[in-house]
């Protein structure tokens, strides 16, 4: 009987001790393909674009994001017992040089797509390292580049006590912009994207510039009146932006389809967002005033 327990134990001991090998296996089998699938991210990008800052691996972006929501979380802290910062200076510089930037972007997506003879409805990304291709992949880049930049418009919310305007929909938009240009840098720089590129900087052209006569002064408010439209502009662009991709998810288009469910998507995301901030901003302001 001694000796039946002691195999039973032997057994039950060596059973366990295979759980825990196969446990072991299956964690380094799910490290290996951890390490395999961010192997595959960063060989399988645009060769042209790997050497670009802010492009190779996505980790640097993802360092800056996690010090942008730092940032969200802990500046507001120290801001409350102090004074807003005056940076009227500042944003005006900043603001003017914003608009100078989105203008630049604007005429060389629109030059580049043009001298290249590009199709609105469907245009495969061209990978080749020839004069045109690469002025609109340099153009891409700037573009995601500006997206980081970007992300200065939440710090000077937060220095300036302008806590309201730090909405989701602020920081949803700023945050993943430049995760979604990071992918488009690194693997499709060119092509479909071009058309984003150039709506949204035209948008920020105007959308900088409001910005830039605000922080002139009160007595610019006079001549602001058009604050409404912006927002009914940056709305036009998502639909635009909306039917554009899902034309092409369902027309046959050499353009990686996985990148377009990406764009439908997050279009039709901030298409919610932004309506209910005009609805919220505009209409329910007149309801309660009337």
């Amino acid at each position: 009987m001694a000796r039946w327990f002691a195999t039973i134990r032997s057994a039950i001991c060596a059973f366990r001790s295979m759980s825990a090998a196969y446990e072991r296996l299956g964690m380094a089998t799910t490290w290996q393909k951890i390490q395999l699938f961010y192997q595959g991210v960063l060989d399988n990008g645009d060769k042209r674009t790997d050497s670009w800052l802010l492009v190779y691996s996505p980790v640097p972006i993802t360092c800056i994001f996690l010090c942008y929501l730092l940032l969200i979380w802990v500046v507001p802290k120290l801001m409350a017992q102090r004074q807003p910062v005056n940076l009227k200076p500042v944003l005006i510089i900043y603001n003017f040089a914003m608009v100078c930037l989105s203008a630049y972007m604007f005429y060389e997506f629109t030059a580049s797509s043009w001298l290249a003879n590009y199709s609105i409805l469907c245009q495969p990304v061209d990978y080749n390292t020839s004069p045109l291709a690469m002025r609109m992949a340099k153009v891409c880049w700037w573009f995601y580049f500006s997206k980081v930049i970007e992300l200065s418009d939440t710090l000077f919310f937060i220095l300036r006590k302008k806590n309201s305007q730090l909405t989701f929909l602020h920081v949803y938009h700023h945050g993943t912009m430049i995760f979604n240009w990071w992918a488009g840098v690194k693997y499709v720089a060119g092509g479909q994207s071009f058309l984003i590129g150039l709506i949204n900087s035209l948008v920020h052209v105007v959308m900088y510039l409001y910005y830039g006569l605000a922080a002139l002064g009160p007595h610019m408010q006079q001549y602001l009146w058009w604050k409404r439209y912006l927002t009914s502009l940056q709305l036009l662009q998502f639909f635009i932006v909306t039917i554009h991709t899902s034309y092409n998810l369902f027309t046959d288009c050499d353009f990686p389809d996985s990148m377009n469910t990406v764009v439908f998507v997050y279009s039709l995301s901030l298409i919610v967002l932004f309506r209910n901030f005009y609805y919220q901003s505009y209409l329910t302001k007149k309801s309660k005033q009337a």
